[in-house]
């Protein structure tokens, strides 16, 4: 249930209603709109209690409405306007569009500046990179772990880029915050919960990854219990579910993008290199994903994807990043959007 206050409503009119509903047991969530603030009620039979407990009797209440989605806090019922994050000076999900780049993994100090360097001279607003990396093999390179996060913050120091870098779990929810500017969940954890729910007590923004057989109504709720924890910064980003084709690595659903547009307020970006899994086909991705309106993407370079450490096929060579970047703005300047750097 949300409880929408009046156009007039008074700070005081809006902290009684809260208190009377947490005396109930319920958790409140507030949403501040341009016109109107509204108060989203969690808990246990809400459809029961809150008609008898007289709300709209109470002084700048406007009206009390059931929310029809299983989610509560992500849905545009609970919040009409877009969410707009901060992320230093960055501000995603509004009118400018972010390009997220860098490696897979960072595989050593060299690899890392020098990639760096390059995303932020062709445009990129921030850095990605893995320190902690969990491959299907257990063989496969896992990762520089805490060395990789020390590479990370040098190599923002050096560019001014936001850093975006993987969480695996609970333990060291603690030690990426330290060091990243948004935390990612990867499509594997989509649904560990119980990182979903750490992850909502911290107060930086996280990008939530789409599982390989997720549904959208799926991929919400798992944003629900980040939001449920205070953090209402969640990103969602689209990068391809596992069908029966095997042309490409992945499926990307672009059509996820103006899906979560209209049944939530949160910012999305789509992800064509693990979409695909060919550098070939990333261009065209996401020039696609551009046009269905997302407000991002992000996309693996590598200054030798042949000598890469971790999905090589995939990331663009600087050349190819730099061409890419030139089309995605004359794109974004058709949308009537534009990249911040230019």
């Amino acid at each position: 249930m949300i409880v929408v206050m009046s156009h007039g409503a008074t700070s005081e009119q809006i902290a009684a209603v809260e208190e009377r509903l947490k005396k109930s047991g319920f958790d409140v969530h507030r949403s501040e709109g341009v016109s109107r603030t509204v108060l989203g009620v969690i808990g246990e039979d809400t459809k029961a209690k809150l008609p008898s407990m007289a709300l709209e009797a109470m002084a700048g209440v406007d009206k009390v409405v059931p929310i029809l989605q299983p989610f509560k806090l992500a849905g545009r019922e609970f919040k009409p306007d877009d969410t707009v994050i901060k992320i230093g000076d960055l501000r995603l999900g509004g009118p400018d569009i972010h390009i997220i780049a860098g490696p897979c993994a960072v595989e050593n100090r060299e690899q890392m500046l020098e990639t760096a360097c390059i995303v932020k001279n062709a445009g990129a607003t921030m850095l990605r990179g893995g320190a902690f990396k969990p491959r299907t093999s257990p063989y496969s390179f896992q990762g520089l772990e805490e060395k990789g996060l020390e590479i990370l913050a040098e190599a923002r120091a050096k560019t001014g880029l936001p850093v975006v870098t993987e969480v695996i779990d609970v333990n060291t929810v603690p030690l990426v915050a330290e060091y990243a500017d948004v935390l990612q969940v990867g499509a594997r954890n989509m649904q560990n919960f119980r990182l979903l729910r750490e992850l909502g007590r911290i107060r930086k923004p996280v990008m939530l990854k789409r599982g390989p057989s997720a549904t959208i109504e799926e991929w919400i709720l798992a944003a629900e219990y980040i939001m449920s924890g205070g953090n209402y910064d969640v990103i969602f980003c689209e990068r391809g579910i596992r069908t029966f084709e095997v042309h490409t690595r992945n499926t990307l659903d672009l059509s996820a993008v103006p899906i979560l547009k209209h049944l939530t307020h949160l910012p999305v970006i789509v992800d064509p290199s693990h979409g695909t899994g060919r550098w070939r086909l990333v261009p065209a991705m996401a020039r696609g994903g551009l046009a269905v309106g997302a407000d991002g993407l992000m996309i693996e370079v590598h200054p030798d994807p042949s000598e890469a450490l971790s999905d090589g096929p995939q990331s663009l060579t600087p050349e190819n990043f730099s061409g890419l970047m030139d089309e995605l703005a004359g794109i974004a300047t058709v949308l009537g959007r534009r990249f911040p750097s230019s």
